[in-house]
């Protein structure tokens, strides 16, 4: 039987692949179709095509194209990443044949930059969900379970030979204007699942450590984790504290903190990823 939570969850990953794949489908057609622009992986391959042989729009081919690979996809991967990419790789398509827009960028430089940033935030956002937008991610990832092929590497290869083929056919400012909005596309992307799974690992060393720990519990509503310890130069057993929280939390966790103990040892980590728990499901294929 379904519960609240997970309609919840349904919903927000709906939410973001259709925001996502909207987004990346406007940055598309708003930015560049209107200068021939291509971008790396499967929606890039069908704007080249369109661009050279005017046969179809981008959309349908990227839809033409996904149809094989969402049927391998329903075998080799779970039911529920299947349904999310299938329904990611229609709204892309959809959105893609319905926008029609120019945001009247006159500089390449300037759209390049622009229509990185969004089709990036755009793919950012779809692969935060539990699904896909469709396209290079389904084949990478059948390549890795298969051959043990690299997820990265057979982005890179692949889009090594699509803008090689696209040296050919383009003039050379056209291809690296291109190549430059593909690496901001990149960053855009790493920096919205940056943003989204941002989290700070605290380790905390501390006489009052149970004093402490009980406040994160009861005030901040928080976990914590005591972990033994041995000092390198006394050789004494000590506590350590360890906590995960984010950046609204971390300013009130240290206040807190320095509030029992003000010659506590309060180190703070960056962490990407942080799964399980209350955090985040681990993304299944």
């Amino acid at each position: 039987m379904a519960t609240k939570n997970s309609f919840k969850s349904i919903s927000w990953n709906l939410l973001l692949i259709t925001a996502g794949a909207t987004l990346f489908a406007f940055g598309a057609k708003a930015v560049l179709v209107h200068h021939n622009f291509i971008i790396g992986g499967l929606y890039g391959t069908g704007l080249l095509i369109t661009y050279k042989l005017d046969v179809l729009s981008p959309g349908i081919l990227y839809l033409i194209a996904n149809v094989p690979l969402l049927g391998i996809a329903y075998f080799q991967f779970s039911r529920r990443f299947f349904l999310y990419s299938l329904w990611g790789v229609f709204v892309l398509t959809l959105a893609s044949e319905l926008i029609s827009y120019n945001l009247m960028i006159e500089d390449q430089l300037y759209a390049a930059v622009a229509g990185g940033v969004i089709c990036g935030v755009g793919s950012g956002m779809i692969l935060r969900s539990l699904g896909s937008g469709g396209g290079l991610d389904i084949i990478a990832l059948i390549l890795n379970r298969k051959y043990n092929f690299g997820v990265g590497k057979f982005f890179i290869l692949y889009n090594f030979v699509l803008f090689s083929s696209a040296l050919v056919l383009y003039e050379i400012d056209l291809v690296i204007a291109s190549i430059i909005l593909t690496a901001i596309s990149s960053g855009a992307l790493e920096y919205v699942l940056a943003l989204f799974n941002n989290r700070k690992v605290v380790y905390i060393l501390s006489e009052s450590n149970k004093k402490i720990a009980e406040a994160i519990m009861t005030e901040l509503k928080q976990g914590a984790t005591i972990i033994s310890a041995r000092g390198a130069y006394s050789g004494r057993d000590k506590e350590m504290l360890m906590t995960i929280t984010n950046n609204l939390q971390l300013k009130r966790l240290e206040e807190k903190v320095f509030n029992i103990d003000t010659n506590a040892l309060f180190i703070v980590e960056n962490s990407f990823s942080v799964i399980g728990s209350s955090f985040g499901k681990r993304k299944l294929y």
